[in-house]
């Protein structure tokens, strides 16, 4: 199954945003997934297209990934914002979102609703599950979908690399469960769409990604 999917490299931490829709005959209902800083090239995409957000999904609540909400929804009108419930407060936060840590602290409209381990999400006649992936961050997501091969990791993983676990809320014990029991029991062919860089496969990161093979 091919899944239409649009990414966005969002803000000065070129953030990646993605479009995320089932395929063209199975309607065009999609997930907005980490709108992040100037969401503008999203909206603009989206003025022209025919999809139809249903939802914002944010895979962790870093600023970078959340700074567009506001603006999307301002945009779109309102619609379910969906986060993990240990990073619902990080929203209104600027120390836990980082925002502060960043020099300019900011906050956006809290969720709505929540993701949390072993939900079942429906795309068209997509499934989606939700795995809980920390170190990152506590409430740190990955949207899987099975009959796609396809996981959007958040900042978990990254191509020849992972995300940083030298945060005050980060944990590096936690990032190494999340790699090898959850990510890594995934099918070598899943295609890993991540919060920062360009894609790749599970199969690949087993093999070659320093952080995997050799630790940290």
């Amino acid at each position: 199954m091919e899944l239409r999917r649009h990414a966005f490299e969002l803000g000065r931490c070129a953030t990646n945003a993605y479009l995320v829709a089932p395929p063209h005959d199975q309607g065009d209902h999609c997930w907005i997934v980490d709108p992040g800083e100037d969401p503008r090239p999203l909206l603009r995409f989206l003025q022209d297209s025919p999809l139809d957000p249903v939802a914002i999904l944010c895979t962790h609540a870093h600023a970078d990934h959340i700074a567009g909400v506001d603006e999307v929804l301002g945009e779109l009108g309102p619609l379910p914002v969906l986060v993990h419930p240990l990073e619902r407060d990080w929203f209104n936060d600027p120390q836990l979102n980082l925002s502060a840590f960043m020099g300019e602290p900011m906050t956006v409209s809290p969720p709505s609703g929540s993701l949390q381990a072993g939900d079942a999400l429906t795309l068209g006649t997509t499934r989606w599950e939700v795995l809980h992936t920390p170190g990152h961050s506590p409430g740190s997501v990955t949207l899987w979908c099975p009959q796609a091969r396809t996981a959007l990791v958040g900042d978990t993983l990254f191509l020849d690399s992972i995300g940083r676990v030298d945060f005050p809320t980060s944990d590096p014990e936690a990032m190494r469960q999340s790699l090898h029991e959850v990510l890594l029991k995934l099918p070598d062919d899943t295609r890993v769409f991540p919060g920062h860089g360009p894609d790749t496969t599970i199969g690949r990161e087993r093999r070659r990604n320093p952080f995997v093979v050799r630790g940290f």
